[in-house]
């Protein structure tokens, strides 16, 4: 699979962040023949990720990088990757369960979501180094 467009920036974990990456990560797929519904879900899944990294990876600490690369194939398939440089995640298998949470005021449904939407969802993770999600 050829890369016929990407985009790569990064931005500090601050939750105004959020709307931002949204934003811009909607516009660059938008050059496919998406739905308005497909390019909301994305939207969905970037809010997702950029909060746990903002949240979970940092502990809601501004001083984090949040790295988020978008690739568009040649066959028009979309690769997603939400990077972050925090605290990592001890047992990603547990991680991935409906309703856990690291915060307990957070429902849990983050990958959830994620995996709902997206057609893969792939998470690397060291603790102590960050994590990165791959959709």
């Amino acid at each position: 699979m050829n890369v016929k467009n990407y985009v790569r920036f990064e931005f500090l974990s601050l939750p105004e962040n959020i709307s931002f990456a949204r934003s811009c990560v909607g516009s660059f797929v938008s050059q496919l023949d998406c739905t308005l519904d497909d390019i909301e879900e994305i939207k969905l899944v970037i809010s997702e990720a950029v909060s746990n990294s903002i949240i979970h990876g940092y502990g809601n600490k501004p001083h984090g990088k949040v790295v988020i690369m978008v690739s568009i194939h040649d066959n028009n398939s979309i690769e997603i990757i939400v990077e972050d440089y925090g605290k990592g995640i001890e047992d990603i298998n547990q991680a991935m369960e409906p309703t856990f949470s690291s915060d307990p005021i957070r429902m849990g449904l983050g990958f959830t979501f994620m995996k709902s939407f997206m057609d893969e969802l792939e998470v690397t993770s060291t603790p102590g180094e960050g994590t990165s999600l791959r959709l």
